[in-house]
């Protein structure tokens, strides 16, 4: 992404990391990446010449391909410090890469993922809850699934009128907010085949859904549906809409990421900050070959500077 800065637009951004294990990578992989320590005030002065590292206090073990507990503390405190970094001023947006869940949970890490620890730093700084709410945005469609990383049969135990209020009332914020749309339109996809066929196929969309929009249409939020999955998604529909709010974890990325896998990015709605991160995993199986591809960082890159320069622009108006 740093070697990219010029030829795809890439803004000014540092690395939270070890500095001599992220030499040791550039020699690995033969990249011609000159690193710099800095610190985050002085990161842009040296963004043009050299690759910014602000170094952890923690030290990490080599382990390349390999997920390793022995770095968990590094991965938390680098977490910690950009979010601090965020809310402090020092920083525009925190951009996240890819991090192995398992490593951390054997070291004692009790959040189920990057998103909720987010949260709960968010909390410990503002005082109030977050309830954080995952998007995936790309060039042509932008999803939000209402649950998330609960087992398929779970779902419909877990669906609420009020949880999908709740994720449109923050998804319909901060596309006003933070993307600059005016009225934001919020398709509402069904949970069962045929949104339900009027009962038939299961009572989750009348019961659970149709409440949620009549609720949020009487707010003023243009949610509608709820709509079948299955014809929500080709190039007629999604002109229709801003984003698809849909009921489950691969109902909203698989779409995403068939569309635009290489350059769709992981926006985390409902945070006092700017939160991206790219729309894959870690890839322990590539790692060290020199064939992964910076695409969809880059697309978090550009896309945490463009709700940086709303914001700004909006907080100036």
């Amino acid at each position: 992404a740093w070697r990219a800065r010029d030829s795809a637009g890439v803004p000014p951004f540092y690395l939270i990391a070890d500095p001599a294990l992220i030499a040791a990578r550039a020699r690995l992989l033969g990249a011609d990446v000159p690193i710099t320590k800095t610190i985050p005030a002085k990161a842009a002065r040296v963004f043009a010449r050299a690759l910014p590292v602000v170094p952890l206090v923690a030290r990490f073990v080599d382990s390349t391909g390999r997920p390793d507990p022995a770095n968990a503390a590094g991965i938390i405190e680098a977490i910690d410090r950009a979010v601090d970094d965020c809310l402090g001023g020092r920083a525009a947006a925190v951009v996240t890469c890819p991090i192995a869940k398992k490593p951390l949970y054997d070291a004692g890490f009790r959040f189920p993922g990057h998103t909720e620890y987010l949260a709960h730093l968010a909390t410990l700084h503002t005082g109030a809850e977050a309830m954080p709410v995952m998007m995936l945005a790309g060039p042509e469609l932008r999803t939000v699934p209402v649950t998330i990383h609960i087992a398929l049969r779970e779902v419909p135990k877990a669906l609420t009128t009020e949880l999908v209020v709740a994720a449109a009332r923050i998804t319909a914020a901060d596309l006003e907010h933070r993307f600059g749309i005016a009225k934001p339109r919020l398709a509402v996809a069904g949970l069962n085949p045929h949104a339900g066929e009027g009962g038939a196929m299961g009572a989750e969309d009348e019961r659970i859904i149709r409440p949620a929009i009549d609720r949020l249409r009487a707010e003023g939020i243009d949610a509608f549906g709820p709509l079948p999955a299955d014809t929500l998604f080709h190039a007629r529909a999604r002109a229709g809409y801003d984003v698809a709010l849909c009921m489950y974890h691969d109902q909203a990325l698989i779409p995403a990421k068939a569309l635009a896998f290489d350059e769709a990015v992981n926006v985390t709605l409902g945070l006092p900050f700017i939160r991206t991160s790219p729309d894959h995993g870690t890839a322990f199986d590539i790692a060290g070959k020199g064939i992964a591809r910076a695409d969809s960082l880059i697309a978090a890159l550009r896309l945490a500077r463009r709700l940086a320069d709303i914001g700004t622009k909006a907080a100036a108006a």
